[in-house]
């Protein structure tokens, strides 16, 4: 994104505007949203896009096992970041894309880079609910708290999903902090989650994601989110599947499992195939002072008062759910961040429940 100048990116935003004959102007929380012609999303700017062959009417061929997973939310469902025009969303064969401003591109190259994750310590096998074993440094400076899936390169993961629950730290400055599933194989790797922070999201920034949902955009604002304390636990279903017919990675959202859009299968090397880990991770940026994470406390393993993710699932090469038998946690700091894996949470069926948080070395909670 650095490479292209904010004077470039306003054009072809523009470009993509001015040729939509019907559009949807919708502000919401200070942003603009317009129902942009499905052909002239930044998806295709992609220079492996360039000559494709998708239209409006695609449709993923999906294991039907997903809609029998359980992944619906115990607690109450966040869909917040579904945006309606008379209950119907945007027009057909349009999607909807924020509107970008040279504020926000400016903005926007404060956003370190993602993550390449290095440890400097091998794994440590554990999926109790005790503190790690050992202290992991992640490349790039970020500080992570992590339960994930061992990597090995003969697994073959088609997917994995999880619910996470939605809070608002108090960040400041370029500060962010995120939640978010990732997978991966070698140097390819895909994520989906909500992130804090001052500067706004980017989604549509970065060419390769083809939305084709035109109810829900990709970079919307959760509201209300979770307070610590409180009876009611706002959370959100959230998974990541490869279609097997055609390798092609789709984003569902939500309680419905809503087909957001999808990362083509020729945008990979590794990801052209099956990927091999699967993360869940909460993150911090580098070159800052530590911020919160999750609820800005250390977890307590109680779900009211933790930031968390569960219902960990993967699916395995057939496109079938599987439980999780072994994980690992790791944290960069434990001055600062903590992470608990707890084995079938008060007699749940589901193997593991991730509690995360802390308050970070921005400030001390008392």
């Amino acid at each position: 994104m650095a490479r292209l100048s904010l004077d470039y990116v306003l054009r072809r935003e523009h470009s993509a505007f001015i040729d939509q004959k019907s559009s949807l102007d919708l502000k919401k929380y200070g942003d603009t949203y317009d129902c942009v012609n499905f052909y002239k999303q930044p998806a295709f700017d992609h220079p492996l896009l360039q000559n494709h062959d998708i239209h409006p009417k695609i449709k993923s061929t999906l294991a039907s096992t997903l809609q029998n997973s359980d992944m619906s939310a115990a607690h109450e469902a966040n869909e917040s970041s579904g945006i309606w025009l008379k209950e119907r969303g945007c027009p057909f064969e349009t999607v909807p894309i924020k509107r970008i401003t040279k504020d926000g591109l400016i903005r926007q190259r404060h956003i370190p880079p993602p993550e390449a994750i290095a440890y400097e310590a091998p794994l440590s096998n554990s999926n109790n609910n005790s503190e790690p074993k050992r202290i992991s440094i992640s490349s790039q400076g970020y500080k992570l708290a992590i339960v994930q899936i061992p990597n090995n390169p003969n697994n073959k993961f088609a997917g994995a999903g999880m619910l996470a629950s939605l809070w608002n730290p108090r960040i400041e400055s370029q500060r962010h902090t995120a939640c978010r599933l990732k997978i991966q194989k070698g140097s390819n790797s895909l994520q989906a989650g909500w992130r804090v922070g001052n500067t706004h999201c980017f989604n549509t920034l970065c060419p390769g994601f083809v939305i084709v949902s035109s109810k829900y955009h990709v970079d919307g604002v959760f509201d209300p989110v979770t307070q610590r304390g409180d009876k009611r636990v706002l959370e959100i279903p959230m998974f990541i599947e490869r279609d097997l017919a055609n390798g092609n990675w789709w984003l569902l959202f939500g309680e419905s499992n809503e087909q957001v859009g999808f990362w083509p299968q020729r945008l990979f090397s590794n990801l052209a195939s099956f990927a091999t880990s699967v993360e869940r991770v909460a993150y911090s940026p580098p070159g800052v002072s530590e911020p919160p994470m999750g609820s800005s406390y250390f977890p307590i393993g109680d779900p009211n008062y933790d930031a968390y993710c569960r219902r960990l699932n993967v699916l395995n090469g057939k496109g079938e759910i599987v439980h999780i038998d072994k994980t690992t946690v790791r944290v960069d700091d434990s001055d600062w961040y903590g992470v608990m894996d707890v084995s079938h949470w008060r007699g749940g069926k589901y193997q593991h429940m991730a509690f995360y948080g802390g308050p970070g070395g921005f400030e001390t909670l008392c």
